[in-house]
């Protein structure tokens, strides 16, 4: 079994900065792509940032000069750096992880159950 749990959410003020965490466990052969997605109420959700088990990051243009992405390949962690947050950022932040099982040629998406991030003055 694998799960993905996030943390680091919060609220803050606009200008403020919170760093998420995603945490990958469970029966996991290799991790290739991590990535971030977020959902603001009445909005899709919408995909931030990805990172490849080599390092590799691509944010979206839209926050690609206030976020960052970044991983611990040891801890099977990955991160999301927001700085300037705006009130627009105020999301429910889930962590998405491609990766294969152990005793499977599969390679799958798991999802966490998401942070909230909440961004009011």
């Amino acid at each position: 079994q694998v799960q993905l749990v996030e943390s680091g959410g919060g609220e803050v003020q606009p200008g403020g900065s919170l760093r998420l965490s995603c945490a990958a466990s469970g029966s996991i052969f290799k991790i290739y792509d991590m990535g971030w997605y977020r959902q603001a109420p009445g909005k899709q959700r919408d995909l931030i940032a990805t990172i490849t088990s080599g390092g590799r990051p691509n944010v979206a243009d839209s926050v690609k000069d206030r976020f960052t992405i970044s991983r611990d390949n040891a801890k099977n962690w990955v991160y999301r750096q927001m700085n300037s947050l705006k009130p627009s950022d105020a999301a429910v932040c889930s962590c998405d992880t491609r990766l294969e099982r152990l005793g499977s040629r599969a390679v799958c998406d798991y999802w966490g159950q998401g942070a909230r991030v909440t961004v009011s003055s």
